[in-house]
């Protein structure tokens, strides 16, 4: 049985969520700000959190960045700030997918499910470390390193490079990246990938060329 972990400050809302997660099948734990839902992480283990943006004590977008010092788990953001700068803020940190108040529950249970899936269907297998040059990837191990120095990335740049590395020159379209490595076509833009394509090359330094632009189509890993 998966184990969520929902955290508003709102009771009523969490009560929502827990009534439609436990009736599709999930154990569900409850937080009421940031600082409860980091102290839960570091005690347990959760296979989803659903967390609240404004909240007191700690805020969704700082518990999210603690949450990620300590566990990777996929996070779905709640916020009634649907503003494109929230979204591109919440995808640049790494979190899975974000959902504007007030929501159908119903969407939001599809959207567990389809998180949830994503997560369980990542090969778990051994793979040989890749080696381009100074640039060494490691798949199973999600790390990566330039020149012997280990990079931090986020876990969706982490994702968008491994995609890109695993399917290496073969132009992938904004719109590909966006469904196979956000799992949706319906909240992203081309923005989301850009943005995410930057920051990744900011941290690839000398080897930021192995991702190539096509102009007026997506990107490619070229080797």
């Amino acid at each position: 049985m998966y184990k969520l972990l929902v955290v508003d400050d709102e009771a009523k809302i969490r009560e929502v969520i827990r009534e439609y997660s436990e009736f599709n099948g999930y154990s569900v734990e409850e937080a009421e700000d940031g600082m409860a839902a980091v102290a839960k992480v570091k005690e347990n283990d959760y296979d989803l959190i659903i967390m609240d943006i404004m909240m007191p004590k700690l805020d969704g977008y700082s518990a999210c960045k603690e949450i990620r010092k300590v566990k990777d788990i996929p996070i779905i953001m709640l916020s009634a700030r649907g503003e494109e700068y929230d979204k591109l803020f919440g995808f640049e940190l790494g979190i899975d997918d974000y959902v504007v108040k007030p929501f159908s529950p119903k969407e939001l249970m599809a959207r567990v499910n389809a998180v949830l899936a994503r997560k369980n269907s990542k090969p778990q297998g051994p793979s040989d470390v890749l080696k381009f040059e100074g640039l060494e990837i490691n798949i199973p191990a999600r790390s990566v390193s330039v020149d012997g120095a280990k990079v931090e990335l986020t876990p969706k740049e982490y994702d968008l490079l491994f995609y890109m590395v695993e399917n290496r020159n073969i132009a992938l379209s904004r719109d590909k990246l966006l469904s196979d490595v956000w799992g949706y076509d319906f909240f992203g833009d081309d923005r989301t990938v850009d943005t995410h394509i930057k920051n990744l090359r900011n941290n690839l330094g000398s080897y930021r060329d192995y991702i190539v632009t096509l102009r007026g189509v997506g990107y490619k890993f070229e080797v």
